[in-house]
């Protein structure tokens, strides 16, 4: 009996529960929230006249250079000039002994003044014999025989007259002089070395580096996008002899100072694609030494209508090609394919995609879609602080107005 006492109050439970879901399922519904409309920070494209530069990896030389080698072999006697030292075309540096060269010149003096006095008997012989010539008075073979002795003189002394000026020459050699004005380095010898003619390595090197030059290298693949640009009529070229150049030391210092191209090489090297242009910079100041390792900014042309956009406003499509979103008239987001020449600082260079007045989509990725209406407002940079903030800052820019 108790049994079905508690099967009854079961099943009038089931029965009140099944009762309350189907009055509270017949009751009017709450309409729901509508959707909010997604907001987009937006910039106005705007065009412009830019500089189109490239910045290139390069290396210091020396303006001029200068071995210093001796001509003949001796004894170095002095070294007259200090390490490190700005030497002038015609200083002496270095005193080889000159005493044999000294006697060989006294030598080759003397037997240019006995060549000298051994020629007045014979010519006034010969000047005798021409007259006696002339009246029969002596054979033709006398005659012919005076003359070739004069002529034989004659030759002797500019023999020994040849003999003195080597023989000077080459005293003059024991005085070795800077062959160019500049920096000279280390001294290679000391006083009391021998040296000689073919000496292997050079006695010390001057380098003039006021001014210098900086060799920087530039892939031939990048000289070809570049003429194909001019071409197009993209970019337009600057005259090359007046091509400005700015160096950057290895830590990122500005040199003060601005360049001049020099020349283009005109062959490319096979093994690295590239090829050489030369820069001269004025140095008076030496603060750049050969051998450093610099970078160049070159200016190469212009762009009249250029169109600059921000890094942040290009994404990449599964393909990876460069796109950019839009707002149309309607605020409607719109995709666009870009094509893009170079970056510059923090902004793309592009050549096709974007116009003038098109409002390109700075924030707000994460909550639009292409199609979708979108409200629009103006881009601040200063609003975001990074990429997760970017929506929530947005909103809290929109409280503030």
């Amino acid at each position: 009996m108790q049994s079905l006492n508690l099967s009854h109050k079961f099943n009038l439970l089931l029965l009140s529960i099944i009762l309350i879901i189907s009055i509270n399922g017949c009751g009017p519904r709450k309409p729901s929230p509508t959707a909010r409309t997604p907001e987009v920070a937006v910039i106005t494209i705007k065009k412009e006249i830019v500089v189109i530069s490239t910045e290139l990896p390069g290396r210091t030389s020396a303006y001029l250079t200068a071995e210093v080698r001796p001509q003949i072999g001796g004894i170095i006697q002095k070294r007259i000039f200090e390490e490190g030292a700005e030497v002038r075309t015609g200083d002496l540096l270095y005193q080889i002994d000159p005493a044999p060269y000294q006697a060989i010149y006294d030598k080759s003096k003397a037997e240019f003044e006995m060549a000298e006095a051994r020629i007045v008997p014979i010519k006034y012989k010969f000047e005798r014999n021409k007259t006696l010539i002339k009246t029969h008075s002596i054979s033709q073979q006398d005659f012919e025989i005076s003359e070739a002795d004069l002529y034989t003189a004659q030759a002797d002394i500019q023999a020994a007259k040849a003999a003195v000026e080597i023989a000077k020459i080459n005293l003059d050699y024991t005085n070795l002089k800077a062959p160019i004005t500049g920096r000279i380095g280390r001294s290679d010898v000391t006083v009391g070395a021998l040296v000689t003619m073919n000496n292997p390595t050079p006695l010390a090197t001057i380098q003039q580096i006021n001014p210098i030059f900086v060799d920087v290298v530039q892939s031939s693949a990048d000289l070809l996008h570049f003429k194909q640009d001019i071409a197009e009529g993209f970019i337009k070229k600057l005259d090359e002899k007046k091509l400005k150049a700015k160096l950057f030391f290895e830590d990122g210092s500005l040199y003060p100072l601005e360049g001049e191209m020099k020349f283009r090489d005109i062959s490319v090297d096979q093994g690295t694609g590239s090829f050489i242009m030369r820069i001269v910079f004025p140095n008076s100041e030496y603060a750049l030494l050969p051998g450093m390792y610099v970078r160049v900014m070159i200016e190469i042309g212009t762009v009249e209508n250029a169109i600059l956009v921000p890094h942040q406003s290009v994404s990449r499509d599964m393909k990876g090609l460069p796109i950019a979103f839009v707002v149309d008239s309607s605020d409607k987001v719109e995709e666009r394919s870009l094509v893009i020449d170079r970056s510059m600082g923090d902004k793309w260079l592009v050549k096709e995609g974007l116009k003038t007045g098109d409002r390109l989509i700075m924030e707000g990725f994460q909550r639009m879609r292409p199609g979708n209406i979108v409200k629009v407002v103006d881009f601040k940079p200063s609003a975001a602080k990074n990429g997760a903030e970017v929506d929530q800052n947005i909103s809290s820019d929109n409280k503030k107005k």
